[in-house]
């Protein structure tokens, strides 16, 4: 049983999104204990509606959360990351793409989703895994450079023209035509396997603050999910405030929630260097926005901050993609507006690695002679 976000009405688990209010559906609330193992997945069985089989991992989950000493005394605040460039495919889209493959497994051969890169490769690796035939949508102005880790796998890529926002309703539409279910950013199981990233930071840290780099919704959906039902279950006392971070170049949940609108609006000429949350109109867009009013917060970053944020994550070992980076990005603007206090646990979700986006980083090299080699050092 699938419930809508925003009317609450109840569908069978086979819909994707609510035929009344278009609005993304979601799993129940679940709750329960931890029970012991060493993956995320075992730990918090009760809280999914199904049995998640080793058989069908990759070994997703149960990223590292690292403290970061330099930054921390820099902003004067406590600084941890979670690093879900660790997972399979290096995003965080492996720990929804598990999940969700699990149902689709029970349903159908063909899976497909809706891809800048990081979703793409992450489905595309799990159905070879699986011996499902996928099929990967991609934007006309994707990067070259990321359909290799996605070709790989031998999905079959489909490069389309025209509105990028528009080709996630599209695909769903010509999906259940063709017969291809389509685990898209926000689908219901795929938030499933976000939430898991509340549940381990909840048994690592109490954090103030959680930044999230957000673009369709389904991670920021994700993670909040994950700390209600914790509540829910009386597992933790308070749920961190949830930051949704966006870029400058394409923020429509910041620009709702600046104005105080209750609905999204398209952004018409999306632009940022961070492409993997340059989505023009995120189909969670509204219900993130719902989140967001229930004491959460919203900001944004420019390209030119972003990619200084990169560079810091990389003076402590990290090397992020753009779009993971934002969220520094935010939380430097936070610190100076005074809106996080000294002292803070803020914990940043390092949403994808830097390998999937290189065009960006500008580097310092000097040739020299093997015969003149110690004057290089000097």
């Amino acid at each position: 049983m699938l419930i809508c976000t925003h009317c609450g009405r109840k569908y069978p688990a086979e819909f994707l999104r609510c035929p009344i209010c278009n609005e993304p559906l979601q799993l129940p609330y679940f709750e329960g204990k931890i029970k012991k193992g060493n993956k995320v997945w075992k730990r918090f069985a009760d809280f999914y509606p199904f049995t998640l089989l080793p058989k069908n991992s990759l070994g997703e989950g149960d990223t590292p959360l690292l403290y970061l000493p330099k930054l921390s005394q820099q902003l004067k605040i406590n600084i941890y990351a979670k690093n879900e460039t660790q997972n399979p495919t290096w995003s965080f889209k492996d720990r929804g793409t598990f999940v969700a493959m699990q149902y689709v497994l029970n349903i159908s051969r063909r899976v497909g989703t809706v891809s800048t890169g990081n979703m793409g490769a992450s489905v595309a690796a799990y159905a070879a895994h699986l011996g499902v035939k996928s099929y990967i949508l991609v934007s006309k102005e994707i990067p070259e450079e990321k359909l290799a880790p996605i070709g790989i796998y031998g999905s079959e890529i489909l490069r389309v023209m025209g509105d990028y926002g528009e080709l996630y309703y599209k695909s769903i539409e010509v999906g259940k035509e063709k017969g291809i279910y389509f685990i898209n950013s926000d689908n219901p199981f795929r938030v499933e396997g976000y939430k898991s990233i509340a549940y381990e930071l909840a048994e690592k840290i109490d954090g103030d603050y959680v930044i999230i780099p957000t673009s369709s919704g389904g991670l920021f959906r994700g993670i909040h999910k994950g700390y209600v039902e914790l509540k829910r279950s009386d597992l933790i006392e308070d749920i961190p405030e949830l930051i949704c971070a966006q870029a400058a170049g394409c923020s429509p949940i910041y620009n709702a929630f600046s104005q105080g609108k209750e609905r999204i609006e398209r952004v018409e000429h999306p632009n940022t260097i961070a492409h993997a949350i340059r989505n023009p109109y995120p189909p969670s867009g509204n219900a993130v926005l719902r989140i967001l009013k229930e004491g959460n917060h919203c900001e944004i970053a420019e390209d030119h901050e972003i990619l200084e944020a990169q560079k810091e994550l990389a003076k402590d070992g990290l090397f992020v993609q753009p779009a993971s980076a934002v969220s520094l990005a935010v939380v430097k603007k936070l610190v100076a507006q005074e809106k996080i206090e000294k002292g803070s646990k803020v914990i940043l979700v390092l949403t994808g690695a830097g390998l999937k986006y290189i065009l960006p980083i500008r580097i310092n090299i000097r040739d020299c002679s093997i015969n003149d080699l110690s004057r290089c050092f000097e």
